[in-house]
This record gives structure tokens, sequence and C-alpha cells, in this order.
């Protein structure tokens, strides 16, 4: 066993460590907002981070992982509930959010709280819902482990495991979570063409759904105020906690409309399982506020072929490299 040990380490360091294509930047794409210089980008490091996603250890009582609320094959979100479930099956306050294309955001989470990715994984690992732990148990629990010295090391030049990082691992993982190959990107590059559903969705998306999912990206990442009516038990304010303005109240992040095929159930709390309930709150279920999103001040109307029309369209953002890729999940390592 210890022989095998010894060998799994060493294919995972050595064997692994040039696997990986770093961050790339798609044709037509804006510039990256992350900022690179305090946080080069390497395999070794990307490495690193990704075995800490799909290491259960970072939790309390070692159960939960950032998988388990980030599966690949959902687009690294989750689909057999409305909200995240984390350590001794607590149930978290909101949706678990899709991850992919990180280094063109800002802001993080629902509400923005998090503004730099290098911190992101603090939240999850700290909510007593999610992980319940802190990262100096973490790191602790890092510096117990052999492989872990090891990929430390080769990442670093140091076996030492430290909080910063361990979060700067984090994030070169995530920075390297890029969805860019549905057939939509194909047929922008020329490479495939929309059948005449999907072009008529296209038209449709961009006449009534563009201004909050702008292309490429399919999200501004600013907020938002959707016509949701607040939900009566969780009664989220949204942004609003923390920014403590009546401006942002009820405004959630603007989520990215790439593989959402895959990353049901829709909304902040996840209240909607099927697109076409999606739909049908935007044509007539929008709930009026002071802060709705003046793009949805007026109604919009769209007829069930339409609708049908605009859904063809949305599939079309489904890139399904970007789910199977084995680069991404922990069978990578076989």
């Amino acid at each position: 066993m210890k022989k095998i040990g010894i060998l799994l380490l060493f294919f995972l360091i050595v064997g692994f460590k040039d696997s990986y294509e770093l961050f790339f930047v798609p044709a037509n794409w804006p510039k990256p907002l992350y900022d690179f210089s305090k946080n080069k980008i390497t395999s070794q490091k990307v490495l690193l981070g990704k075995t800490l996603f799909y290491d259960p250890a970072l939790s309390a009582n070692n159960t939960i992982s950032c998988a388990n609320c980030h599966s690949q094959y959902s687009a690294f979100t989750h689909v057999d509930h409305a909200l995240s479930h984390g350590i001794r099956d607590s149930i978290g306050t909101r949706n678990s959010p899709a991850l992919m294309n990180l280094a063109w955001q800002k802001l993080f989470m629902w509400d923005g709280a998090i503004n730099n990715l290098d911190m992101q994984a603090l939240a999850p690992i700290a909510h007593p819902a999610e992980m319940s732990s802190n990262i100096n148990d973490v790191v602790n629990k890092l510096n117990q482990k052999k492989m872990y010295r090891a990929l430390f090391y080769n990442a670093f030049g140091d076996s030492v495991a430290t909080g910063e990082r361990t979060l700067k691992a984090f994030a070169q993982f995530l920075l390297t979570i890029i969805s860019a190959n549905s057939k939509y990107d194909k047929v922008i590059r020329k490479e495939e063409k929309f059948n005449d559903q999907e072009k008529n969705g296209y038209q449709l998306f961009k006449k009534n759904c563009a201004s909050c999912h702008k292309e490429p990206l399919f999200t501004t990442n600013n907020f938002a105020n959707n016509g949701l009516k607040q939900d009566t038990i969780l009664k989220d304010d949204g942004r609003y906690k923390i920014t403590k303005l009546p401006s942002d109240s009820l405004k959630f992040k603007i989520p990215t409309l790439r593989n959402i095929e895959f990353t049901y159930p829709y909304m902040h709390d996840g209240r909607f399982k099927k697109l076409s309930e999606v739909l049908d709150h935007y044509i007539g279920n929008i709930s009026p506020s002071k802060t709705l999103a003046a793009e949805l001040r007026a109604p919009i109307v769209l007829t069930s072929n339409e609708k049908v029309d605009l859904t063809t369209f949305l599939l079309t953002l489904t890139d399904k490299d970007f789910l199977f890729d084995k680069k991404f999940s922990y069978a990578g390592f076989k």
C-alpha cells in the first residue's frame, strides 16, 4: 500500500503537472478583470487547487467538498435541491451559483459579498451551513498530509501550506474553468450555423434579454431586481444586505445563461425548476417595486411559438466539451 501511495503521489505531481491548458482568452471576448500579476498561473498551482476543490477535508467533519455543491456535470452547480446543502445535512439560504468564466468577474456570490476571487473560498469554508470550518483549521489539516506537503512544494517551492497559498491555489483552478465552445460559440466563429428556430430565438434573445445577459459572457455581472416576489421564509434582501443602500433592495447578481440547460433550479433561491417557468415569470409574473430593473418595467410579450424558439436558442449555449472535460474532474487523477 505504501508503494501504491508513493506512486500515486508521483503521478499526481509529475505525470499531470503539464496536462492543463492554462488560462486563455477566447477570441472576441473582453479583457479579463482578474489581476494575474498578483497570482501568476502555473499548472502546479492549478493542480493543487483542483485537489483542494474535491477534498472533503476542507469541511469541519471531513464530509463536504466544494464539488458537493459545484458538480462539473451541471456546470459547477447542483441540481438536486433548491438551496445548497452542507455539513450535517444543513440547508443553506441560497441556490449554489454556477462556476465558470470567473476571471471576467469582480464581485462574487449572489449579493456580491466577495470582491476578490482569491478570497472566494473563505465564504463556503466558514459558512455554518456549508463547510462550517475556518482557514486555520484547514491549513492545519493540509500540513499533516504528505500528499499536500508535496503538492505545495511543487507549486510554491515550499512544502508548508498557508492560508494565502491555499486560497491562491483555489483561485487558479477556478480561473481555468472556462466555457466557450457551445454551438453559439461555433456559430460566432463561423464553424456552424443556427437552424431557423435557433436563428429566430437569437433575435428574440437580443430584443428581450441581451441588455442584462450581454454576449459573449451572457451576463453583465451587475446586480438587478428581476421582479421576483420576496420569499416569505428566507426574506432575502439581496445586495442590500451588503451595501445597506435602499436602491440595492432585492437586487441579485445577474447569472450567466451559458449552460443554462444544466444549471437548474433557477434564481437565487432555486424556486424555478424549468426554463419554461423562468420565461413565464418574465412574460407575466413580474412583481413591481421601486428597485425593479428598468428593462422589465415594460411587459415582455412572447407567443407560445416564440417561447419555444427562444428556448431553442438558449440550448445552443450548452458547452458539452466543458461539461465533460476530464481536466476539470477528479477522474483526471486516474
